[in-house]
Order: structure tokens, then sequence, then C-alpha cells
């Protein structure tokens, strides 16, 4: 393979995040900008970032192709959304506008909305139609900075629906620019029309459609709900080590509206815990002491209008916090996570750097990938430049502020 040089810059400042702890809290005057910089990208991989008149003669000599940026701009590395579900059909805004009449999750899924809603509908659509849907919001999150969107099945609950979902999510993977990290989660409810209860269902999967997504290689990673409404801790627990024998990964829904969940995801070892609105402080101490990402999702707060997870108490009990938009029909429909992110920020009281963190290679690690999320050699070259002079106005802007330059392993887009 022939080496193939860029050079980017001049930034007015860049943040590597570079020197700053994978677990938590950190102080706001931790965080170090780079002034005047570039950056020297081979093969889509950063390979120097420094002073850029002192790079320019290297790239200069190595024949990198380099145009000048002319406006001011801060960098960060790309966005990683660590929790999405946006594989789907149809709407919910009818669920939204119920909600906000006071009637509760439950009530509306009794009475034919919810995630079944959104099943039948998901069921109904061709794989070329959640294809086309998926792609238009991967661009909509690539466009706002995320470079890197994990995206879960779970709205088809049979083995041909499942199917079809997570083959479109490789094929628009495998065709697009971002990265997406698949992710099965058949066991989100136990669909209306399965005859058995939740343990048969587990089974279910288990057998039928695992072997199934080993043999055609479209996901690693197996999440699981585990909630009063979803699956309990027991069979959860089975279902888990079931998933981790046959080699998957693991994460898992959890303390969103009770607790029990998160205790079950530090005993699997999984990945990472998501939700975590109703964990307290034993949940909080537990998750501290363990290797799994307690992943918050704001989004999911701003939808359902319930309390924010306990991001502050999270980080400074010593957990390390990701921050990730939970983009779904349902709960968390405005998908725009670097708004949720500044609105989480300002009412947990988080720093600057802890918000960023949490949205790059905090991000990065609950999905298993170090190879991303810091502006330093050896990382992917997804990078996102706002148009700004300091990296402060991002936060400050809450959301309002969009990068006006993404590059996906360095390549401008």
């Amino acid at each position: 393979m022939s080496n193939s040089f860029q050079f980017l810059g001049p930034f007015k400042q860049i943040l590597p995040l570079v020197g700053l702890p994978l677990k938590g809290a950190i102080a706001e005057e931790v965080l170090k900008a780079t002034s005047d910089a570039g950056i020297l990208v081979k093969n889509g991989w950063i390979a120097e970032v420094g002073d850029y008149k002192t790079l320019l003669p290297q790239a200069e000599k190595l024949q990198a192709s380099h145009q000048p940026i002319i406006q001011d701009i801060v960098l960060l590395p790309g966005l990683v959304d660590a929790h999405t579900h946006i594989c789907f059909a149809g709407n919910r805004a009818s669920d939204y506008a119920l909600r906000n009449t006071g009637k509760s999750y439950l009530d509306i899924a009794e009475a034919g909305g919810g995630i079944w809603h959104t099943v039948t509908e998901t069921r109904k659509a061709s794989r070329e139609d959640l294809e086309y849907s998926l792609n238009k919001r991967v661009e909509n999150h690539l466009k706002n900075g995320v470079t890197t969107i994990e995206v879960k099945s779970g709205y088809g609950l049979d083995l041909e629906s499942e199917l079809k979902m997570l083959r479109a999510i490789h094929s628009v993977n495998q065709k697009g620019i971002a990265d997406l990290i698949p992710t099965c989660l058949a066991a989100h409810i136990v669909p209306k029309d399965f005859e058995g209860d939740a343990t048969v269902y587990l089974h279910y999967i288990t057998e039928k459609l695992l072997p199934i997504l080993k043999r055609e290689k479209l996901t690693n990673r197996i999440d699981i709900f585990i909630e009063q409404t979803a699956f309990g801790e027991k069979e959860a627990t089975q279902f888990l080590n079931c998933a981790k024998q046959m080699g998957f990964q693991i994460t898992v829904h959890a303390d969103q509206f009770s607790v029990g969940g998160s205790a079950v995801a530090i005993e699997m070892g999984a990945q990472s815990a998501d939700h975590l609105e109703a964990s307290k402080t034993k949940e909080i101490e537990q998750l501290a002491a363990s290797d799994t990402v307690a992943v918050v999702l704001p989004g999911a707060s701003l939808g359902l209008g319930m309390p924010f997870a306990p991001a502050r108490k999270l980080l400074d009990a010593g957990c390390c916090l990701a921050i990730a938009s939970d983009w779904n029909p349902g709960s968390a429909p405005m998908g725009d996570l670097l708004t949720q992110a500044a609105v989480l920020g300002s009412y947990e009281k988080l720093s600057t750097p802890e918000v960023f963190t949490g949205l790059t290679f905090r991000a990065a690690h609950a999905l298993g990938l170090e190879d991303r999320g810091r502006i330093q050699p050896g990382m992917l070259a997804d990078l996102i430049g706002f148009p700004c002079e300091d990296y402060r106005d991002i936060l400050y802007r809450q959301g309002n502020l969009k990068p006006e330059l993404v590059w996906k392993n360095g390549v401008k887009i």
C-alpha cells in the first residue's frame, strides 16, 4: 500500500484530550488546548500533531496534500455515540403528545403505543426501506460530528425481522462513511405474539438467532433490557452467560426505572451499563469499583420528562462515564448528541473535559474501541472542527454551534 499523506491546519486550537484519565472526575483547568497547530495524517491515521509552522516543512517534504484552513477552527476528536436505536420504521409522535398530557409509559404501551408500535411498523418495512431511513439518520449524525455510532436491533423481535434489521445495519455500514457498531437487542421485550414466557423467549433467541449472527458476522455485541416490564435479573444473567460462552461481548440496559440491571452488568463483566437514571449510592459505588462503563442517556430523560442519570455522583465515585443519545422513535426522539450533552452538563455540573471525554474516548471504550477519541499519533483521524476561537464556546452554545468541518479516516466529508 502506497503512503498517502495529508496535512491539516492551521487550527486556532486543538483539544487532543491526551493525558486525561479513563475513569473519574476531571477538573476544568486540566483541559489544555494546543494553539496554532497542525496534524499530519498518514493513510487515515494521525502521524504527527504539533506546531503548524514546525510541521509544514515536513509535510512539504512528504508531498502531503494540503489546503490551508483560513478561518478560526477549534478541533476535537470525532464524537462517539455509544447507544442508539436508529434502525426503525414508523413514528411515535402520538406517544410524546400523550406523555405530555400525563399518560405514563405503561399506559401508552397498554393502549397499543410504545415499543410494540415500532415493532409492528419495523416488521412491515422492507430491508431497503430500513437502509434508506437508517442512512438518513447516520448522515445527520455525521453532519453533527458523530463519526462512530452504535446501532441496536430490537424492533424486530422475531428471527426474520431481527435479521432484517441487522443485515440493514451491516449494509449501511459497508456502504457509508461513519463507523456503525451493530448490537443485537432482540432481548428488548417479550413480543406480544410469542407463545411463551420471558425464559422461553430468551432460549429461543439463544438457540435460533445467536448462531446465525455468528455465522454471518452481523454483530459481536448482545444487549438486554433488564426492567420490571422487560426481563428479570435471573433470566437475564442466564441469557448473558450463554451469549458470553458463545463469544459475544455484552452490554445491558440497566437501572432505567428500577435498580438491579447494573448489578447484573457488573457480575457478567459487561462493557457497559446504560441508562442508570434509577441508580443510587449502592449501584454507583459498585459501578465505580468495576470495569463496566457507565453510559448515561440524557436524550431519554428529555424525551420522557424524568430526572437525568446521576452523572456527577458517578464521576465523583470514580466511574468511567460516557454520554450517549439513546436516539430512538419513542423515548429519545431528538437525536442531537451534543445538545443533550451540553444540557446534561449544565444540570449535573459537569466540567468541560468531563463532557468532552464522555463523548469521545470514554464513549469509544464503552464499545471496546481504543483507536479513536483522542488526537494523537496512532489514532484514527476522525476529527471535527468548530467555527470559533475558544473551545469553551462549544458547550456554552448548548448544541447550537455545529461542526463546520468533519474528517473521517482523514477524509474531509
